[in-house]
């Protein structure tokens, strides 16, 4: 399963994807295999952006031939598509991406180094608790426009959070007051015996709605709580 979202650093947009299904091959794919292509994807209306996807796939599906190297997920900067391979050993990868991109337009570098605990994975590829909260926020976005919702348009939404105790859940609640969020009811929590939703009308709007999960889920650390998402209704235009 892929998934995609932003991470920004020292004032640099990154786009991640990353690849879920990874558990049952880590300890048998010691090799990281990266592809550095000259491709701007960000801009999905660039000229050039279908060919470039479908050489991905391409190299994806090549490199994984009999499962010999398994795409693990790529980031977009500075210009640049990073590809991220995991295999378990170095012979004749670098000779595959010959094959694929030398014949192309595409400037490209690759390299191969032993990562046998998957640390870049870890701390370059795989999201966050908050980013994984912003994945969620992207689904639900999309999910809405899809049946037509007029994204900009403000409303109410429900933001979902749960706490071990009574103090962390009152302690939170203050704490976002000034914030623009206000209690609305009780809610029931698999993750915490303590649910709470609070209320918030703002816009749809993917920077919107990532800036109040941020105040959110930062308020809800700081008092040792969780947050489960958020919800809201339909609007047309």
């Amino acid at each position: 399963m892929r998934e995609y979202f932003f991470r920004y650093e020292e004032d640099k947009k990154i786009k991640i994807e990353v690849n879920f299904d990874l558990d049952d091959v880590k300890e048998y794919n010691p090799w990281l295999l990266s592809i550095f292509i000259k491709f701007d994807a960000l801009n999905e209306k660039a000229e050039g952006f279908e060919e470039f996807l479908e050489t991905k796939e391409t190299l994806i599906i090549a490199l994984g031939h009999n499962q010999r190297a398994h795409y693990v997920g790529s980031r977009i900067v500075d210009g640049w598509s990073e590809l991220y391979f995991y295999s378990y050993d170095s012979k004749r990868l670098d000779s595959v991406v010959k094959e694929i991109l030398a014949p192309s337009e595409y400037i490209y570098e690759s390299n191969i180094v032993r990562d046998t605990k998957w640390e870049f994975y870890e701390s370059e590829l795989f999201p966050t608790e908050l980013e994984i909260a912003n994945i969620e926020s992207f689904k639900t976005i999309a999910m809405l426009e899809e049946e037509g919702d007029c994204i900009e348009i403000s409303r109410e939404v429900e933001h979902y959070l749960s706490f071990l105790t009574p103090t962390q859940k009152e302690r939170f609640l203050e704490s976002v007051e000034h914030l623009g969020f206000h209690y609305k009811d009780e809610i029931a929590s698999d993750t915490f015996e303590h649910g709470v939703a609070v209320v918030k009308k703002h816009s749809l709007v993917e920077e919107d709605v990532l800036n109040n999960v941020k105040l959110l889920f930062q308020a809800v650390k700081k008092a040792g709580g969780f947050y489960e998402g958020w919800s809201t209704v339909l609007v047309d235009e």
